[in-house]
């Protein structure tokens, strides 16, 4: 990163009294203050650890009006403030065409603390609910057009990278639902570049606890706005995932940052796929 903690500390006592905009009314409790020093350092660890600045002048931050996105774009502006985020911040809302969508929540808000930003319209809804049959689950091909118009939107920005709000949890749920309805073993990357080879994907809160970012968001009483089309279907295996990792946290706490440590350590030779890890090379070595 180029800068350490106590460089840190003494931007933010120069900068005393200049935080950004959105941190105006922000708690000054002890708790508080714990919990946004613990998110920035989560978010500088990641980083480090998948040299997410290497390259990078211009991000996209995906802003979809949830908790995670709002908290992404807070702790992204706290660094940039602090000088340890030397890119250019462009907040991009894509409106999908949801049913009683309120279309001034986000605009107002990036203009009152003065963030720039792009509010694109296009009506995904309407495909969504044409192509997913009755019952079906909408998160797939609703993320999926999503994505491509972030993609248009991040070139036409001239961006070198479109930032996702997904966090510790995301990757775990993802990870198990490929784990038991996928027959793979893969995550969601912390890092990934596009398949036209021309965006990143960046995920900075990929060692943010959900719990975290919910208290941070509810803390700074970020203006909320809730999905109406995935998040109002019951059964989907995201859900289960995550009320089964729960579960397992409840009984053993530790476990979300063990597992998530589990994903950074990967031993091919001892799992089964030999593309892999040549099985076939193995040879003892004959005793004398």
């Amino acid at each position: 990163m180029g800068v350490n903690v106590d460089i840190a500390d003494e931007l933010e006592e120069a900068a005393s009294g200049l935080a950004p905009a959105l941190f105006r009314d922000a708690p000054s409790s002890v708790s508080f203050n714990k919990l946004r020093k613990r998110l920035l350092r989560q978010v500088r660890q990641a980083f480090e650890d998948f040299c997410m600045l290497k390259d990078q002048k211009r991000w996209l931050i995906g802003l979809s009006g949830g908790k995670d996105s709002y908290s992404l774009l807070a702790v992204l502006l706290d660094l940039q403030w602090r000088g340890l985020l030397p890119v250019e911040l462009i907040a991009c809302n894509l409106d999908q065409g949801q049913p009683n969508f309120p279309k001034h929540v986000l605009p107002d808000y990036l203009a009152s603390i003065g963030v720039k930003h792009r509010i694109e319209y296009r009506d995904t809804y309407s495909i969504v609910k044409e192509k997913v049959p009755a019952g079906g689950t909408y998160c797939s091909l609703c993320s999926r057009l999503r994505r491509g118009n972030l993609y248009r939107v991040a070139r036409e920005e001239g961006c070198d990278a479109l930032v996702l709000g997904h966090h510790r949890e995301d990757i775990l749920e993802t990870f198990f639902m490929n784990f038991f309805h996928g027959g793979r073993l893969a995550a969601m990357p912390a890092k990934l570049l596009n398949d036209e080879g021309d965006i990143m994907v960046l995920r900075p809160l990929a060692y943010c606890a959900e719990d975290d970012l919910a208290k941070f968001a509810t803390a700074m009483e970020f203006p909320i706005i809730p999905c109406d089309l995935c998040g109002s279907q019951d059964g989907l295996q995201r859900n289960a995932m995550k009320a089964m990792l729960g579960d397992i946290e409840a009984r053993m706490p530790g476990r979300k940052d063990a597992m998530l440590r589990a994903l950074a350590h990967v031993n091919p030779s001892h799992l089964l796929d030999p593309k892999l890890f040549d099985f076939s090379g193995l040879q003892a070595i004959p005793s004398v």
